[in-house]
């Protein structure tokens, strides 16, 4: 288990760049993950990467 394990984040324009950077990490490290952007399409893709 990471050390952010049980932890609840949400990640604003998580579909590409810094935001799907954070998103992932944050998913290493144990916690669930929310993302959300304005590209319904890239959204898919960054969800597949988690």
């Amino acid at each position: 288990m990471g050390r952010l394990a049980g932890k609840n984040i949400l990640i604003t324009g998580g579909n590409s760049g810094i935001g799907l950077a954070a998103a992932q990490e944050f998913d290493r490290e144990g916690a669930r993950v929310a993302i959300c952007g304005l590209n319904e399409r890239s959204l898919q893709v960054a969800k597949k990467t988690l």
